[in-house]
C-alpha cells in the first residue's frame, strides 16, 4: 500500500509494529523469543487497544526478510506475520535492523509523529528503529513487556548466557537514556489518548 492510499494520519500517531512474526513469537522451545508467550498477550492487547479506538494510530507492521535457511526466510511459515494485518494496515518489508532503511516506512510515518513501538528483537530492529526514529525527530514510546529477545551468547566474555530479560532491561535503559519514553502494559487503557 503506497503512503497515498492510506489514510491520513490525523493524530499524528502511529503503532509500529516490528518484526511480530512467526518465527519469534512461536513457543520458546520451537525458537521462541523467552518471553514468547507474555509478549505475544502483550502485542496482542496494545494491538486490540489501538484498533478499537475511536481514533485509531496508524499502524504499521514492520516484517523482516531474513536470508535463505533463516527461520524468517520470506515465504516460510516463520516470516509470515503473528496477528493479521488488516487491510488499511501497510505492511514494510526489510532487509536490516533499521525498520527506515531501504523501505518506505519514512513516507508513511510524519516526522511530527509519536511513534508507539513494539515487538521484536529488543536488542537488534527495535533498538536501530527507534535510534533512527528519535534521530529523525519523532517522539518515540516503547512499550515495556511488549518487546522481547533472545538470550544472548557472550562469545567474547567465556561463551556465557545473559538472559533475555536482562538484555531487554539494558536495552530499555539505553533507549531512555537515548530520548525514548518507556510505559508500562499498565499505561494500556491512556496509550491513545491525547497527553
Amino acid at each position: 500500500m503506497s503512503p497515498s492510499q492510506h489514510p491520513p494520519c490525523l493524530t499524528c500517531r502511529v503503532l509500529l509494529l516490528i518484526d511480530v512474526q512467526v518465527n519469534l513469537l512461536r513457543d520458546p522451545k520451537e525458537g521462541g523469543v523467552p518471553a514468547a508467550h507474555s509478549a505475544r498477550q502483550n502485542i496482542e492487547s496494545v494491538l486490540s487497544k489501538a484498533r478499537s479506538e475511536k481514533h485509531p494510530p496508524r499502524i504499521i507492521h514492520v516484517r523482516n526478510n531474513g536470508e535463505l535457511s533463516d527461520a524468517d526466510e520470506p515465504h516460510t511459515p516463520g516470516w509470515q506475520l503473528f496477528f493479521p494485518p488488516l487491510p488499511h494496515e501497510p505492511v514494510v518489508d526489510k532487509k536490516k535492523n533499521n525498520a527506515f532503511a531501504g523501505t518506505q516506512l519514512g513516507d508513511l510515518i510524519p516526522t511530527n509523529a509519536e511513534v508507539i513501538v513494539i515487538g521484536m528483537q529488543s536488542d537488534y530492529c527495535v533498538r536501530a528503529t527507534c535510534s533512527a526514529a528519535l534521530d529523525r525527530g519523532n517522539e518515540v514510546i516503547l512499550i515495556r513487556g511488549a518487546h522481547a529477545t533472545l538470550d544472548r551468547n557472550e562469545i567474547w566474555n567465556g561463551g556465557s548466557i545473559t538472559k533475555a530479560h536482562v538484555v531487554e532491561a539494558e536495552i530499555e535503559d539505553e533507549l531512555e537514556e537515548a530520548g525514548v519514553i518507556l510505559l508500562d502494559m499498565k499505561d494500556l487503557p491512556d496509550l491513545f489518548t491525547d497527553r
